[in-house]
């Protein structure tokens, strides 16, 4: 079959980095062939025949990145399933919160909260599955923000998709340190002798470093060892968590009157302060009930991205709609209003005692001991591939992309675990928590937004959706964009100054602030890096009398 070199490397170039390519294009059109033969040969770049380039694909294969190493494809959606069933263990921190202010309606609350998450995830899933390459929410915002033959020093529209992945990388990485402390917490409750030796924060700090170094050792290896600790932490802690949950309605444990007759506050009114509460509490409540998202973050790393992002989401989404309801129902209905907020931290203890005695207490710590450990893995997942995913998309340095031979992004695991023991040192769980949900809602706001751009700018429209959300869904999206920015965020803010003072503000907004002279640095290194090729193609540009001999020495087949 004859090939059209010019244009198969064009394209070629074009994908592999568009400063590339409008070098070849700019002061009279095309440019000799030599250039482009000698930069596959310089960069150690080794192109396929045109027939095995999709047109679709915006992100080309692992030997010709930009300095950056590639996932490998090794889970299906089970696996998937399995990495991402810590999400629903998220409702412990907030157990005893959302009852404070909601009373009984905090069940409502969870429930609107998941049904949230289906409406929003649903748009992530057709992302994931039109842009298989891009690293979930991460990933979609970058691509889609990102502005091809930008004119200015930089883009500003990769800015913005770069600072939905950073909000995002901050909503998931405070997960390991506020469930570390919780770990140590319940240690120094639950052994005597512990207690009598650490502090609850010195044991917090000792959990950290044991967990997320046992974890660092387990995901060296890549993420299918990974799934295989999501499925025995999985037996060892959502089952005993079911039996806990299911356990209260069978033995008649539960009286419905604690809910029925404290379903809402009594002191409500439906004023701007309470209102303003009732968005804050939305972006708490989806800082839980929302993130099983984090499925479709290992989309590069399915086998089938089109049939497997979907199944991992939506299996998800219905076991978190039972569990959060159920568990938040159970709580009260056994405890009432009063008893929850008397044990906000941990109020599944005195249920425990009451459906299965003073033994039964011990089974539950140990049991939520190995929830947390489940919990910790795949916010130390997540937080590791939003990280490679920038450094892909070019919004970070790339040292924070290097992966071993495993295929893991190694050194954004440990930047990931560093961090959190900076966190943990800080030693207030609720303040880490709310500064953390002021990163989730921002990240999901930008990334909905990102859907409605993707469908509707000309460069995207027409792409393959192996998936797709219901007919209209852009609407629905911009809708829910809206409500995460800004209301939930103006929500949130307003309710931690009223709660906690403006510690957690700060902290948020800080550690997002923070993201721009990384950025810059990140986007001055492309440039260095840009100018390395642009000296390679001026000197090969006087050399135009060898295309024929260039071109007989790029493979025509594999």
């Amino acid at each position: 079959m004859a090939v059209n070199h010019q244009g198969w490397h064009e394209s070629l170039l074009r994908r592999i980095n568009p400063v590339w390519h409008c070098e070849l294009s700019h002061n009279g059109g095309r440019r000799n062939i030599s250039t482009a033969a000698k930069i596959f040969k310089s960069f150690s770049i080794q192109p396929h025949r045109p027939d095995d380039l999709s047109s679709k694909e915006t992100v080309m294969s692992k030997n010709i990145s930009e300095g950056v190493d590639h996932l490998e494809r090794s889970i299906n959606w089970k696996q998937g399933l399995a990495i991402a069933l810590g999400v629903p263990l998220l409702i412990l921190p907030s157990l005893g919160y959302l009852p404070m202010y909601m009373a009984a309606a905090a069940i409502l609350v969870w429930g609107l909260s998941v049904i949230q998450g289906f409406i929003q995830n649903a748009a992530y899933a057709e992302m994931a599955t039109t842009f298989p390459k891009a690293s979930g929410l991460p990933g979609f915002a970058q691509h889609v923000f990102r502005t091809e033959n930008y004119k200015g020093k930089y883009d500003k529209g990769k800015l913005i998709g770069g600072f939905s992945a950073w909000s995002y990388w901050f909503a998931w990485n405070p997960v390991l340190a506020i469930f570390a402390i919780l770990v140590g917490g319940y240690l120094h409750g639950l052994f005597p002798a512990l207690a009598e030796t650490f502090t609850e924060f010195q044991l917090s700090l000792i959990s950290g470093a044991v967990i997320f170094t046992g974890l660092f050792i387990v995901n060296w290896f890549g993420l299918k060892d990974g799934a295989i600790l999501g499925y025995i932490l999985a037996a060892v802690s959502l089952i005993p968590l079911i039996i806990l949950t299911v356990a209260p309605f069978a033995t008649g444990h539960v009286d419905l009157a604690n809910i029925t007759g404290n379903w809402w506050p009594a002191d409500w009114v439906w004023d701007m302060h309470h209102v303003l509460i009732l968005f804050g509490i939305f972006a708490i409540a989806q800082w839980s009930a929302c993130g099983w998202e984090t499925a479709a973050i290992y989309a590069p790393e399915y086998k089938n991205p089109s049939k497997d992002v979907p199944k991992a989401l939506f299996a998800c989404g219905a076991i978190c709609f039972l569990s959060y309801v159920l568990v938040q129902a159970a709580v009260i209905g056994v405890l009432g209003v009063e008893g929850v907020m008397a044990e906000p931290v941990s109020p599944l203890i005195p249920v425990a005692k009451a459906v299965f005695g003073e033994a039964g207490s011990i089974i539950t710590i140990i049991m939520l001991i190995a929830a947390m450990i489940l919990i910790i893995q795949t916010a130390y997942l997540g937080s590791s591939r939003a990280m490679h995913s920038m450094t892909t998309e070019g919004n970070l340095p790339r040292v924070f992309g290097k992966t071993n031979r495993h295929g893991t992004p190694f050194i954004a695991l440990l930047v990931t675990a560093a961090f959190n023991m900076v966190l943990i040192s800080m030693g207030s769980l609720a303040a880490i928590l709310a500064a953390a949900a002021i990163g989730y809602t921002c990240a999901n706001g930008i990334s909905l937004f990102a859907y409605v751009k993707a469908k509707k700018h000309p460069a995207f429209a027409n792409l393959e959706r192996p998936f797709k959300a219901p007919k209209g869904w852009k609407h629905v999206a911009m809708i829910f964009g809206l409500f995460n920015l800004p209301l939930c965020l103006i929500g949130v803010v307003y309710l931690n100054s009223q709660e906690i003072g403006w510690t957690s503000t700060w902290l948020g907004f800080l550690v997002l602030s923070l993201y721009i002279p990384i950025w810059l640095y990140s986007q001055h290194e492309s440039r260095r890096r840009n100018d390395e090729v642009d000296a390679v193609v001026s000197s090969l540009d006087n050399d135009s009398d060898n295309d024929a001999e260039d071109l007989e020495t790029v493979p025509t087949s594999r």
